[in-house]
């Protein structure tokens, strides 16, 4: 028979799956036997070396829990190795080797976490997961005086000297047997938890029903924290249950709603904007009467307005565009869902897609979708808030390859196609469909270039408007003349400036205005240069973008001279203008010219240059590169710089 393995123990930390000695073989039916017939004794002994720390209820448990899992590891049909007994006649091999796994978990169920030097706690150390009981608090008989003050005083042992005090009372074991036994249990100092189990006079008490853990009394829980906790149990499943409902909705594919994201707005408001059957659509000469000529009064046009589906679709991708669409909007347009209700304008075939047109009295936004399924969508949305006859006259309803089509409104009842930069040209008279549609046409300066610039040139029976594309839903109109007392552009109000439009490309703008402000004669000669400035202003009343150009005569375009952004100056808050250039003549001599509009009765230059000229355009000798500050005096006596 070979000695307890000791190379592995630890002090004070002992393990029930530490190495076994060698000796008879216990099968696994053995020990079950051995469990159910000591199954009272055994769960006795683990109450008894438990730490009374844990817990009259918990030591109950615990020590129930410890007895059911002593049974050997592994296959039913390979014996377990039960330690040898030196000298007397040994006991029942399975209730030996049954009592030594109890005691060995039990003791390790007392080692603090922090010593244990473990990554992760055993078993033994963490609440038992059986057996369970709920709502009640179990624990043995109370006793008497004499086994309460042993109970106080086995808190005070160790958990070896508690081990040591159980297996001397209740397994009767003498002395000796006791250290071999707490030596096989990994116990480092047998001895010394001999000696600390105390007075074997008052072993008789452990055997009292008061240290029985399977004779028990019940009492109930914290009733009114129990209530607590199961309104805050019942509130948390079922916001888990509504959290679960909403992740399990469908929004991952193409169903009814194509590419929208899951649903989140399930008010009464919310959902009859998403509901086709409420789109109101203006009747089809509503505009001939009513008191507004905006996109308020546009009927309902296209192949597809009847298209529930279709319709759906467009709503719900308004209200939640799922990942895979592509939104843009123009500056200072919320691209939110529809407070209510919105107005259909257009749904139909354009070229390879269908395409929806809604309005909203703030927004037009249109949704597009290929003629085959819905991969690739997208959501354009754009400021249309205080429009008018003039400035609601034309939709851009597709771009493709380079070209793109109108939607006109319904006053329009012809379209030409004018190119910019060749005012004496004719223009390019454009069919327009029954649904309002125009035929593709070129887009503005195609590829990068400026060899040409378009322009839609819009009839109706009150006036005519000419507007060109700039990136956006709504073309932009072109103006012309006195700020304040501005009138719709030609061509030839624009042949100098068109290429300058892309510096206002996608910005929001909704109209913008040409102002020749000052002719100025140049010096070494009879020619003469042309001031002009362009504003371009935007539908969110912000953002406007002011430039000043000087055109040389003989230029095809004019050059930019100054420019500024969220100014008033060439509007009709500041219908007024100062800039500046630095232009060399052609005898080769530099001169800084200036022009303000006709507010100004005297302008001054200095730095680089000086100089002083009355009127409102000046010319000064200058070296080349020369840096100089610009000034004028208006009629009023006060002085106003240039543009910037």
């Amino acid at each position: 028979m070979t000695a307890p393995d000791t190379a592995t123990r630890t002090p004070a930390t002992p393990s029930a799956d530490a190495p076994q000695a060698a000796g008879p073989g216990v099968g696994i039916d053995q020990a079950e036997a051995a469990i159910v017939e000591h199954y009272p004794r055994l769960v006795r002994l683990a109450y008894l070396v438990l730490p009374p720390s844990l817990g009259r209820h918990r030591r109950v448990l615990t020590a129930h829990s410890l007895t059911q899992r002593a049974l050997p590891r592994g296959r039913a049909d390979r014996p377990a190795l039960v330690p040898g007994r030196r000298g007397a006649a040994a006991p029942d091999p399975g209730y030996a080797y049954v009592r030594l796994r109890v005691l060995r978990a039990a003791l390790e169920a007392g080692v603090p976490l922090s010593l244990r030097g473990r990554p992760l706690p055993r078993r033994a150390q963490l609440p038992p997961l059986l057996p369970q009981v709920w709502g009640l608090r179990l624990f043995p008989r109370s006793g008497g005086a004499e086994e309460l003050a042993l109970d106080q005083w086995l808190a005070t042992r160790s958990g070896p000297g508690r081990a040591a005090c159980a297996l001397r009372a209740l397994e009767r074991l003498p002395e000796a047997e006791v250290r071999r036994v707490l030596a096989e249990a990994g116990v480092a100092d047998p001895a010394a938890a001999v000696a600390e189990s105390g007075d074997p006079a008052a072993d008789a008490l452990l055997s009292a029903p008061e240290f029985d853990p399977c004779v028990l009394q019940a009492r109930p829980t914290d009733l009114l924290r129990r209530r607590r906790y199961g309104r805050a149990a019942l509130a948390a499943g079922a916001a888990a249950l509504v959290c679960g409902a909403l992740l399990g909705l469908p929004g991952g594919g193409w169903g009814a709603d194509g590419p929208a994201a899951p649903p989140y707005a399930l008010n009464a408001a919310a959902e009859q904007a998403l509901d086709p059957a409420r789109l109101s659509r203006a009747e089809a000469g509503a505009w001939r009467t009513s008191s507004r000529t905006d996109f308020s009064v546009w009927p309902a046009r296209g192949s597809r307005v009847e298209d529930t589906a279709l319709l759906r679709r467009a709503l719900a991708v308004w209200a939640r565009p799922g990942a895979s669409v592509v939104v843009s909007a123009t500056p200072g347009t919320p691209s939110g869902p529809p407070m209510g209700p919105a107005q259909l304008l257009f749904a139909g075939e354009v070229d390879q897609a269908v395409v929806v047109l809604l309005h909203d009295g703030l927004r037009v936004v249109r949704y597009a979708e290929p003629l085959a399924g819905t991969s690739g969508a997208a959501l354009d949305f754009a400021r249309t808030d205080g429009a008018s006859a003039e400035t609601a006259g034309a939709l851009v309803v597709g771009r493709v390859d380079g070209n793109v089509r109108y939607l006109t409104a319904p006053w329009v009842t012809g379209a030409a196609l004018r190119d910019l930069l060749r005012p004496a040209g004719a223009a390019a008279a454009l069919r327009i469909t029954p649904e309002g549609l125009t035929p593709p046409v070129a887009s503005p300066a195609p590829g990068g270039t400026c060899t040409s610039w378009s322009a839609l040139s819009l009839t109706g029976p009150r006036s005519s408007t000419l507007v060109t594309d700039l990136g956006e839903l709504t073309p932009a109109r072109l103006t012309s003349g006195t700020p304040g007392a501005t009138a719709e552009a030609s061509p030839a109000d624009w042949s100098k400036l068109a290429c300058l439009l892309p510096s206002v490309r996608s910005q929001g703008v909704r109209t913008v205005n040409a102002w020749a402000y000052a002719k100025q004669p140049l010096p070494e000669g009879k020619a003469t240069a042309s001031w002009l400035c362009t504003r371009a202003e935007t539908w969110r009343g912000t953002g406007e973008r002011v430039q000043a150009q000087f055109l040389a005569p003989g230029s095809a375009t004019a050059a930019p001279a100054a420019q500024a952004e969220d100014s008033p100056a060439c509007g009709p808050l500041e219908p007024r203008v100062l800039a500046g250039v630095l232009w060399k003549s052609p005898g080769g001599r530099w001169y800084v010219l200036a022009a303000g509009s006709s507010q100004f009765t005297s302008l001054t230059v200095g730095g680089g240059a000086s100089g002083r000229a009355t009127g409102n355009h000046l010319a000064v000798r200058a070296p080349a590169g020369a840096q100089v500050d610009l000034n004028g005096k208006l009629a009023d006596g006060t002085t106003a710089g240039v543009l910037r």
